[in-house]
């Protein structure tokens, strides 16, 4: 682990989904001690499966952050094995949603969590003790105890996350993205305090569209952020014009929006002052300045070696100072 230094402010709050949020954190808590750590965590991909609420984005960050996420798939729980789906399969015929695959050790964290939250607890708390049960302790928060869900508009219709992105493998085009219940859903307990208190404020590299964009429009966040825009730092998801993983290029092509770091600065320059991209996008240092934002050139694609820790620490040394 490396040494916390007093350059890095002991108070960090991330927005957070998918796999790049939860590489992010875990690069994260080697340089920063976690106590000192908010996730505040996409919760529109929720879904309910076989019965059992199903929460990823939650999950992918617990697991990738405790050491224990499936290293090639990025998702679900290492030396994982499957029969409880394979047995499922046997009722394919008469229905059984079989396209939706969770592993046996994952079941029980979907058996618990449901099992909680038919008990009248609510997300929030079951989400601190999920972390505290793997030896966690940063705080982990959905960013909603609300019922929130993505629906994306296809040539094929209205389809639900996880239908597009699991069933469909994100292959079909996307016109338009709305978040059920986005209206109503208030911000969980935590999440502005801890907004309000962090030194820094990281946006993931996490699709803007379907994982950020949810946390950003539940009521008071971006309200929060634009008032702390100094303190805010965003990761481009975004390099070379590409996702390294999931749709997020193609989704921000197809809904109107330039797939490069320049993009990206369009969506967030209102809400963060500092963009970090990949020094595969160091070309467009001015263009990203030009659109509004300060930009910080690392390397930020953390499968390599060492690129984790020094991107917290570019990530950390960014943000705006006052006057500036």
């Amino acid at each position: 682990m490396l040494p916390v230094t007093h350059a890095l402010p002991p108070s960090v709050a991330v927005l957070a989904g998918g796999v790049g949020a939860a590489r992010f954190l875990r690069a994260l808590f080697d340089v920063v001690d976690q106590r000192g750590v908010t996730a505040i965590v996409n919760t529109a991909d929720d879904t309910v499966f076989h019965g059992l609420h199903v929460s990823p984005d939650i999950d992918t960050v617990v697991y990738s952050t405790a050491g224990a996420i499936d290293p090639e798939r990025g998702w679900g729980l290492a030396g994982e094995s499957w029969r409880a789906m394979e047995a499922i399969g046997r009722y394919a015929s008469v229905g059984a949603t079989t396209w939706f695959n969770l592993g046996d050790q994952d079941l029980a964290t979907h058996l618990w969590r449901t099992d909680q939250l038919r008990k009248g607890r609510l997300l929030h708390e079951v989400t601190a003790d999920l972390a505290r049960s793997w030896g966690l302790s940063a705080n982990i928060i959905p960013v909603t105890n609300d019922p929130l869900a993505t629906f994306v508009q296809t040539v094929d219709g209205e389809l639900a996350f996880q239908e597009y992105f699991v069933r469909r493998r994100h292959d079909v085009a996307v016109s338009s993205v709305r978040f059920a219940g986005i209206e109503k859903a208030q911000v969980a307990p935590g999440v502005l305090e801890a907004l309000d208190a962090a030194d820094v404020i990281v946006i993931a590299p996490s699709n803007p569209i379907v994982s950020i964009g949810p946390i950003l429009g539940v009521a008071g966040i971006r309200e929060a952020l634009t008032d702390r825009r100094k303190q805010v730092v965003a990761i481009s998801p975004i390099i070379a014009g590409a996702a390294l993983k999931g749709p997020a290029d193609r989704m921000m092509t197809e809904l109107g929006f330039d797939a490069s770091v320049v993009g990206v600065a369009r969506l967030y320059r209102d809400i963060a002052a500092t963009l970090v991209v990949d020094t595969a996008d160091e070309s467009l240092r001015s263009a990203v300045f030009d659109a509004g934002m300060h930009c910080v050139v690392t390397e930020t694609v953390m499968s390599k070696p060492g690129v984790g820790a020094s991107l917290v620490r570019a990530v950390m040394n960014s943000v705006v100072q006052p006057g500036m």
